[in-house]
């Protein structure tokens, strides 16, 4: 699978900025997360036939995911933002767990992305460490933007869900593809979820007096994660 050009994109800006970064221990993630139905439908329906494609994607998904859960409870722990830790433990939580049942359909390994085919394992993932290169880079550089200030931790929630979307668009539309309608479900329930985390951040960021929200911030690139076309709810 292709290198992810928006994250190499963020992940430069965020360079750019000067960060570095740090990791903190939330274990236990993804136990007994109380799926939605459509979902656990997803999960138990008959195996589709996965392209390599759909199967990098579950995944890279899976550390994205883990990314997202550990570097806002990681950062919550320095910037008490109550979005970080709503989001984390009560949707992202949900997320991971998702796309673990899928790789344990599958028999997915995710600890040696993208060697997918050796048998299903997460040993070791979490707990700030992934074993995408891009994703583990950008959780340091994330962590020490966040740590900041209120403000820069509710900027790193907008930075996030922006680059889950915009993997999840292209992840979807693999899944359309092989004709993988029960991995569809699963990418469609976390880009959904991706959608109302980007509102909750920005509209903690409104609350703080800065009017724009999520379209006020821009890295050193000059890259804008302003987008009003996302749905609400």
């Amino acid at each position: 699978m292709q290198k992810r050009f928006f994250v190499s994109i963020l992940i430069s800006g965020l360079l750019l900025a000067g960060c570095t970064g740090g990791s903190t221990d939330n274990s236990g993630v993804g136990q007994n997360s109380q799926l939605p139905s459509y979902v656990v439908d997803a999960i138990k329906a008959p195996k589709s036939t996965l392209s390599q494609d759909v199967k990098d994607a579950l995944t890279y998904m899976y550390s994205e995911e883990g990314l997202a859960h550990d570097v806002y409870l990681d950062i919550y722990t320095v910037q008490q933002v109550r979005q970080l830790q709503n989001i984390a433990t009560r949707s992202e939580v949900k997320h991971i767990d998702a796309v673990n049942q899928m790789a344990i359909k599958y028999d997915l390994n995710m600890t040696q992305y993208p060697d997918t085919d050796i048998p299903y394992s997460i040993e070791g993932i979490g707990n700030g460490k992934y074993p995408v290169d891009d994703v583990q880079y950008l959780y340091d550089l994330l962590y020490a933007k966040g740590i900041q200030s209120q403000k820069d931790a509710l900027e790193v929630g907008c930075m996030v869900e922006v680059v889950d979307i915009d993997d999840l668009d292209t992840y979807i539309s693999y899944a359309r593809s092989s004709g993988a309608t029960d991995v569809l479900s699963v990418f469609e329930f976390l880009r959904d979820g991706s959608y109302n985390h980007y509102w909750a951040f920005d509209n903690g960021l409104k609350n703080m007096g800065i009017t724009e929200g999520c379209c006020s911030i821009s890295d050193a690139l000059g890259h804008s994660y302003c987008h009003p076309e996302y749905p609400q709810k």
